[in-house]
């Protein structure tokens, strides 16, 4: 590797990523033993940013695969251009001295690159970010697993690729199912939770700069409050959260009450049930009753 810890620390810092230590250095590491990096956690924590800041910090390509139940190796790795190979042969079907070979039918040039092959084929290092690896079916994750052991694929019309360069691979997990021992052996291991109030703060601050101090420490409160509700369908996630500090920033506004979170929750709770279940358990005025608390004191809930 060509550049040390600070050097990725400093590189979050800029893309606006606000990481601890731990974090880091888990993320030096795999970089330098040339491992892929599993990251799980709940969704909107930052897994599938993680990799995107590093293709930014790496300056280089960012190559996606979005796991879904029924991925096969077809959408994975390659498929043949079926359409260009049957107009190849119609057009020389008019030719009668020129007879189309199978291997001038399976060539490079009728070959259609997914993820999989594109990263191991590419001549710079990318990073390929394989993203919600739990949704995909064990059959495929055993396919991904011999890939990611030996970054090489067989292509029957044309032998063994082998990566020229080992791509830097994140894989992320929103823990849908149990992973394989053998998946996970290969990888380093990275657990994302939701951050600390101080922490959101920060993300704030960094993403949405005009936020006002007083905004972002309000914000962070509810935000955090919010998503320790049992019954809550769906929490919050990072990324609504600056939604939100921009929707705030627009509208001039420089501290929250409860009539401004009611107005605006529907960037904060994308489902009727949790919207209803703000109004039904804690309301405007239970926002304002929390927001008058110490900021490290009270749970939200609905003033009595």
């Amino acid at each position: 590797m060509s550049f040390t810890l600070t050097d990725l620390r400093k590189g979050f810092d800029r893309a606006g990523y606000i990481t601890d230590e731990s974090t880091a250095l888990t993320v030096f590491l795999s970089l330098e033993l040339e491992k892929p990096l599993l990251i799980e956690g709940a969704p909107g924590v930052g897994k599938t940013e993680m990799g995107k800041v590093l293709a930014e910090i790496l300056e280089t390509e960012l190559i996606r695969l979005q796991c879904y139940e029924g991925l096969d190796e077809t959408k994975a790795l390659y498929e043949w251009n079926y359409q260009r190979q049957l107009l190849r042969i119609q057009m020389n079907r008019n030719f009668e001295d020129e007879q189309v070979r199978e291997e001038d039918l399976f060539s490079d040039q009728y070959l259609l690159e997914r993820p999989l092959l594109k990263a191991i084929r590419s001549e710079i290092s990318p990073v390929l970010l394989i993203d919600e690896v739990d949704k995909c079916d064990p059959e495929f994750e055993a396919f991904l697993f011999e890939v990611l052991s030996d970054f090489q694929v067989s292509i029957p019309e044309l032998g063994t690729v082998e990566a020229q360069n080992i791509p830097v691979v994140v894989l992320t997990s929103n823990s849908e199912r149990e992973l394989s021992d053998g998946l996970k052996r290969r990888c380093l291991y990275l657990y994302l939770d939701f951050p600390a109030v101080e922490k959101e703060v920060e993300i704030i601050k960094a993403r949405v700069p005009d936020t006002v101090e007083r905004l972002a420490w309000d914000m962070a409160r509810v935000v955090a409050q919010l998503r320790r509700q049992p019954d809550l369908r769906k929490k919050p996630s990072i990324a609504e959260t600056l939604d939100w500090a921009r929707a705030l920033v627009s509208l001039h506004r420089e501290k929250l009450d409860g009539s401004l979170v009611a107005g605006t929750l529907n960037l904060l709770l994308k489902t009727r049930s949790d919207q209803q279940l703000f109004h039904r358990e804690i309301g405007p005025e239970g926002i304002d009753k929390f927001l008058q608390k110490p900021e490290s004191g009270g749970e939200i809930g609905r003033c009595r």
